[in-house]
């Protein structure tokens, strides 16, 4: 098993470039499951969960060719309606293929999803909207079973997700009639999920608000899209930059995407210029200090860069408070981050406080999800002395070689096997 040796307290230099969103580039390429023409995806990272993903969609019928960061898919027949446990028990987005597979061939078998254990994703909004637009489904050893010609209707999400609005969208664009989504999510990755559909064919109305209408149409061509630069690959960088006051340069990255975030940084002197081809992030003379953080929907503040703030607001002036809303699992990292020497109590499954501290201490710490690895990293990095980051496989879901990013712009950090 492969783990990072990291030692702290060096200064950052230099430029990385941060490359499409991997929330975003799931669903995009799932979207071949609703053409027989091919989708062609520019700035792609390979990330553990992409692999995943383009096994399985291999296993429906997809072919796939990779020329440097460019993905091409193209799904001529499908040739399965079967999403097996294999590939969706390693990740949570592969089950967003229901959709496409139940308004392409009227019936679906996709078991249930795995991924991050942050607590309870529910996914009776899934099946309530697909119920709604009349299909008929029950659970069968593990799997969900969908069947049923879908129409058009009325949904009404009783919370906003991420998911459930991908899974709707894609169901809807190929079936008759109308559907509305109320509540419906609004994170820049789904945006891009309207804007590549519009590209092949979509009928969108209400797009940017709460309220989504989709216009089924007969048929979805090709098309050739850049998805939008990882917002939270972004964020982990500043991150890194802010607790080893730091100056570095993050190549595609965008501002707009985080102001929440990078409006609470500012207030610690963190300053990030939005330039042509990317963002300046200088920390050199920030000073970090406490706050308070409720995550939430986009625009709000993401709960995906919960953890990243922990490690940060560990080093910060005074006391911070967090009220994690969006999940009810999401401080795995919390008691991992006090052995580095951080001063954070949990008041229970959504709340901590977090006392800052002068300096963090090296330890032998273990991820336990994707972000809270992340935030492992983050800290690893500001630490006295030699870390011993275990179980990293979390992290390669969404990084690409992090180390070798992180070492570019001067940290020391090795992957070493552990036997």
């Amino acid at each position: 098993m492969y783990a990072f040796k990291i030692r702290g307290e060096k200064e950052l230099s230099g430029e990385v470039e941060i490359k499409g969103a991997k929330n975003a580039l799931l669903p995009l390429m799932i979207c071949t499951l609703l053409t027989d023409e091919p989708i062609v995806l520019h700035n792609c990272s390979m990330l553990a969960d992409v692999k995943t993903l383009m096994q399985l969609l291999e296993s429906l019928g997809t072919k796939i060719t990779i020329e440097g960061d460019t993905v091409t898919l193209q799904t001529q027949k499908i040739t399965s309606n079967i999403a097996s446990y294999d590939f969706i028990s390693k990740m949570r987005a592969g089950f967003w293929v229901l959709g496409p597979l139940l308004t392409r061939l009227g019936e679906a078998k996709v078991s249930l999803p795995g991924g991050c254990a942050i607590g309870a994703r529910a996914l009776d909004i899934y099946f309530s909207a697909l119920t709604e637009m009349g299909a008929e489904i029950k659970t069968e050893n593990g799997y969900i079973h969908a069947k049923g010609q879908l129409h058009g209707a009325d949904i009404t999400c009783w919370r906003v997700t991420v998911g459930g609005t991908h899974n709707t969208i894609m169901a809807a664009c190929l079936t008759p009639g109308t559907t509305v989504i109320h509540n419906a999510a609004l994170e820049p990755e789904v945006m891009d999920l309207i804007k590549m559909l519009t590209q092949m064919g979509a009928n969108f109305e209400g797009v940017g608000t709460r309220t989504l209408t989709i216009h089924g149409v007969e048929k979805l061509h090709g098309t050739e899209f850049t998805p939008v630069p990882d917002r939270i690959e972004t964020m982990t960088f500043i991150a890194a930059a802010a607790v080893t006051k730091s100056k570095i340069f993050l190549k595609n990255a965008r501002t707009d995407l985080l102001k929440p975030e990078l409006d609470l940084l500012a207030t610690s002197g963190v300053l990030i210029a939005q330039k042509e081809d990317g963002l300046e992030v200088d920390a050199r003379e920030a000073h970090l200090k406490a706050t308070s953080i409720i995550t939430g929907p986009y625009p709000e503040f993401a709960t995906d860069n919960q953890s990243l703030f922990c490690a940060i607001l560990a080093l910060a002036e005074g006391e911070s408070i967090i009220y994690e809303k969006m999940h009810d699992n999401r401080f795995m990292h919390v008691p991992e981050l006090n052995r580095m020497g951080a001063n954070i109590r949990q008041l229970d499954n959504t709340h901590v406080v977090i006392q800052g501290v002068k300096e963090l201490s090296a330890s032998n710490v273990m991820a336990s999800d994707l972000r809270g690895g992340a935030a492992l990293v983050v800290a690893a990095l500001a630490a006295k002395g030699e870390t011993l980051l275990q179980r990293v496989y979390h992290i390669d879901r969404g990084y690409r070689r992090i180390e070798e990013k992180l070492k570019a712009l001067g940290a020391d950090i090795e992957r070493v096997w552990l036997d």
